[in-house]
């Protein structure tokens, strides 16, 4: 089923972006653009975003990192 008509998005490619770490619908039109249009999409976006657990959401909630959590690096020290 067709999330954005504009740009011809799915349903199953924003859950694969979402899967893929994409937390809102901003992340997701970075990678395909659903949103960025007439935003009619937007909030059937947020809907299929809400289902999910999201990992950034997850460490953010937690007041963790969020970047250096998930690539795995060691924070940096401050200077």
């Amino acid at each position: 089923m067709y999330v954005c008509s504009c740009f011809g998005v799915t349903e199953a490619q924003v859950k694969k972006h979402a899967e893929d770490g994409a937390c809102t619908p901003r992340q997701i039109a970075s990678q395909c653009k659903a949103g960025t249009d007439c935003g009619s999409c937007v909030r059937r976006i947020q809907s299929i975003l809400g289902r999910g657990a999201c990992p950034r959401r997850e460490l953010a909630d937690q007041g963790r990192p969020i970047l250096a959590e998930l690539d795995g690096a060691e924070p940096a020290a401050a200077a």
